[in-house]
């Protein structure tokens, strides 16, 4: 388990983890996330969220701010990072949709 700061602005680059899930509960802020294959599906998070990321699917999490989004991570891998695959092919789609 890990403490996660994502600051207003700021964002993950499209990926997925091969090998684990992941737990993530919003303590603060509000997040947003796009999922899916093509990056087709999205959410929005507030803090008392409880988002859970099934292994092998891509995502691409951001904070459009104004506030820093703090959140709680569990993986079902301590090593995590050895199975994190980044996705750029991914990374121009989430510019070209609307989440409205």
């Amino acid at each position: 388990m890990h403490l996660l700061v994502i600051p207003p602005g700021g964002r993950a680059k499209a990926h997925r983890h091969d090998a684990h899930e992941t737990a993530i509960y919003v303590l603060s802020g509000v997040s947003e996330m796009w999922h899916g294959d093509r990056l087709q599906h999205h959410m929005r998070v507030a803090a008392g969220d409880m988002v859970y990321i099934p292994a092998g699917e891509p995502h691409l999490p951001f904070n459009p701010g104004p506030d820093p989004v703090v959140a709680v991570i569990a993986r079902t891998d301590p090593n995590e990072q050895e199975s994190v695959t980044l996705l750029p092919e991914l990374e121009g789609l989430v510019l070209r949709q609307d989440p409205d």
